[in-house]
Parts: C-alpha cells; structure tokens; sequence
C-alpha cells in the first residue's frame, strides 16, 4: 500500500474525497489552542490541513509512512518537520498540544488498534486533545467480505475488507469496539459526530485523556 501512495502523490490532491467535517473539526480544535502551540498530524499525507494549521499560528509535525506523500508535505514549507514513520512506530513522548488522526485508522488491523491509540495519546500533552475519525461502512459490506474472506480460508476478522482498488486493506471496527479500545487506553470522548456519505461515512471523535477534564 506504501507503494501505491507513492506512486499516487503527486496527483492525490487532485481527487478530493469530501472532508469538509474534518476541516471543520480540525478548525475547531485549532481555535481551542493558544498560539504557536505545536500540533502533530499523524498521519498528513501530503499536509493538506497544513495551510489551516498555520493560518491558526500554530505550529505543524507530520509524520507518515510514504516518502511521495512526505514530499509533498514538505513543499508546502509550513511544517516544522516532517518524518518518515508509521502510527505504530511513533515514540514522542507529552510534545504535541494536539494530535490529528484522519482518514487513516481504517488502514490500522485489529491487533495494532491498542498500539496505535497508546502511541498516539502518549504524544500528547497533558490537556491536550486528540481528534480522530473512524471509518464506516454499510453491514452489507462487511457481512459480504467476512463471508468471502472465510470461504477462501483467511483468518477473517468482522469487519476486515479487502478491496482491489487502491483502498487495498481496510478494517471497520464500529463504534462500540472502538469504545472498548479507547476505555481501556484511557481515552474518553469529548464530543462526537457522524457524518453519512454514499455508502460510508465518518464518525469524528475528539478525545481527551481520563485524568484531564
């Protein structure tokens, strides 16, 4: 999947998927913050919220796994810095203000979902807050591909699906394990929404730690 990002990020902007609730969100949590706070996107592909973090004053890491996707990033010369990694890799410790994680935990498996949520919560400082979206998608698709997946001998969990597109892998937990998996990381959430698209839609989550608020 690295690969095809890749190959893809010099013309990825040029398709837009509707995200105008995200930039609504991630506007929201910007205002939140005093200036020149420091915010960790996480991870940016090629930085579009870039330009709406610094309109903000505030300051911008992104991290991710495509060099193509980075480079990008990195041409918009707004970012502090950008590096090179994935969510499961991250090991900041309490330096960001806020983290932004979007259109992106559908790629995460069900076995690294813990992993992630702990590397990016100990990103944060304390009182800040952690904005997310999770995927979803219709029950007919996830019965259909648990089905398939089963049939051809995968050791299919409930809501894995595969697709032949670039989407490639693609994983929809649904609300009430991904509850489970904040709880037991100590993660509560502060507000919530969702927003239904055609057939899919995104549930945007914003989240602070227990001991905070």
């Amino acid at each position: 999947m690295v690969a095809t990002y890749d190959a893809l990020a010099s013309s990825y902007d040029e398709h837009e998927y509707p995200s105008d609730s995200q930039r609504e969100w991630v506007a929201g949590v910007l205002q939140r913050l005093p200036p020149n706070s420091i915010i960790l996107d996480a991870p940016c592909g090629t930085g579009k919220y870039f330009p709406l973090v610094a309109a903000a004053g505030q300051r911008v890491v992104g991290i991710d796994q495509s060099a193509g996707m980075l480079a990008c990033a990195r041409a918009r010369g707004t970012a502090v810095a950008v590096e090179q990694v994935s969510l499961q890799e991250l090991r900041y410790v309490r330096e960001f203000d806020a983290v932004l994680t979007i259109d992106a935990l559908e790629n995460v498996p069900p076995e690294e979902w813990p992993l992630v949520l702990s590397n990016l919560h100990r990103a944060l400082r304390g009182g800040g807050e952690l904005y997310v979206t999770v995927e979803e998608v219709d029950e007919a698709l996830i019965e259909r591909a648990f089905a398939e997946l089963t049939r051809q001998g995968y050791p299919a969990v409930r809501g894995e699906v595969i697709e032949g597109d670039v989407a490639g892998y693609h994983y929809y937990p649904g609300r009430a394990r991904v509850l489970d998996w904040l709880t037991a990381e100590g993660l509560v959430i502060e507000h919530e929404m969702y927003k239904q698209e055609d057939g899919w839609g995104y549930r945007h989550l914003l989240l602070r730690d227990r001991t905070n608020g």
